[in-house]
């Protein structure tokens, strides 16, 4: 373990966060550490509890200009079962390999970190810098999402507030740090799916009606139902079975029901309603008795290139000398949310190859690399 004078500013505050065990929805303190640094920056702080939810509302500079948005979330997933881990999860220890290992280091703590000291830093060179730079964070990304970033923007709307730019600190790199930038997501619609049919012996099948033999066809045809193309920004909307459930636990019990949970990924090629629809036709087409609860997590957004990808990948260019490629590709983040307001948002944060793993890690310097380019876009944009 390097000793902690001998780490630079990001990785000494990561390390700090990553030492408080704020498993969803809880915060551990983590944003009063980050209020208090944004705080003697200068921002004007906005601590929003909402419910459960610890969240706050920063921002630096004026109201005159583009607002430049970090986002992102203090709680981390639960760390699943601790002897699996080479480490305790909490220790935020930094290994002879170089790696920071803990829970929340890559998944966000590291970027919470680097997005604070590229901030500080900017504040600093330039005080009298154009427009303004915020902070959303909230410590309800992890769980249901409905009391954190989801509902501080719908007080900021409210407010009439400004975001013209967000760059949210998920974990978005494949190999190397600012290899991938997320320009947007696919929507993602949940659903379950409940098929009646009659409980009976299973020697008597003629006074019973068997759920699972019944709804097979329609899930078959779900499964294999081609429902967009997709488009140049968009893979094909996605249509995944993750659970079926039926039967007594008896052997000799033909069900009485049968339920199946789906999702899917669609691409702004699809709508909601569109989605929805075809479900219905296919079960009916069937002849299935039959009920679905719907659940919409999100809606795809996207950020088509401009001035904060522009900005970014310009960054990454300079500061690693490679070049970045946009993706949508992965799962829903609190972008969508953001996006509503009409801001271009985009996703950099180091690399996602142990997110929700026991033994999170992510390499100690490509924190600092990724504090340079935070700091880098914000001279781009506001400088």
């Amino acid at each position: 373990m390097t000793a902690p004078a001998d780490l630079s500013p990001t990785l000494q505050l990561a390390c700090d966060l990553i030492r408080r065990p704020s498993v969803t929805p809880i915060d551990a303190d983590c944003q009063a550490v980050m209020m208090q640094r944004l705080g003697a920056a200068g921002f004007k702080l906005e601590p929003m509890r909402i419910e459960d939810v610890d969240n706050f509302w920063a921002s630096h500079g004026n109201h005159e200009g583009p607002v430049l948005c970090f986002a992102g979330h203090t709680d981390v997933v639960p760390t699943g079962p601790l002897q699996a881990w080479q480490n305790d999860p909490f220790d935020a220890l930094i290994d002879a390999d170089g790696m920071l290992c803990g829970r929340g280091a890559a998944d966000m703590k590291g970027s919470l970190a680097a997005m604070l000291v590229a901030a500080e830093r900017f504040v600093g060179d330039y005080p009298d810098h154009k427009g303004s730079i915020a902070f959303l964070i909230t410590s309800d990304e992890e769980g249901p999402a409905h009391h954190g970033t989801k509902a501080v923007v719908e007080i900021l709307k409210a407010r009439n507030e400004r975001m013209d730019w967000c760059i949210v600190g998920e974990p978005s790199s494949t190999t190397l740090v600012g290899d991938v930038v997320k320009n947007g997501r696919r929507g993602s619609l949940g659903a379950t799916l409940t098929v009646r049919g009659k409980q009976g012996h299973v020697a008597y099948p003629h006074l019973a009606r068997n759920p699972i033999h019944l709804a097979a066809p329609a899930l078959a045809e779900l499964t294999a139902e081609h429902w967009d193309e997709g488009n140049a920004f968009f893979p094909p909307t996605s249509f995944q079975i993750s659970n079926l459930n039926a039967g007594t636990g008896a052997t000799n019990v033909i069900p009485g029901e049968l339920v199946a949970v789906f999702n899917f990924r669609f691409s702004t090629e699809s709508t909601v309603e569109g989605l929805k629809q075809r479900v219905t036709t296919i079960l009916d087409k069937h002849g299935l008795d039959w009920h679905v609860d719907w659940a919409l997590s999100g809606l795809p957004f996207l950020t088509e290139p401009g001035d904060l990808l522009d900005a970014v990948s310009d960054s990454i260019r300079r500061v690693t000398g490679r070049e970045t490629k946009a993706s949508t590709s992965g799962g829903t983040s609190d972008g969508r949310f953001i996006a509503t307001m009409g801001t271009q948002v985009v996703e950099l944060g180091p690399v996602n190859a142990t997110i929700h793993q026991v033994n999170e890690r992510v390499l100690a310097s490509d924190l600092d690399v990724l504090t340079d380019i935070y700091y880098q876009t914000l001279v781009k944009l506001l400088a």
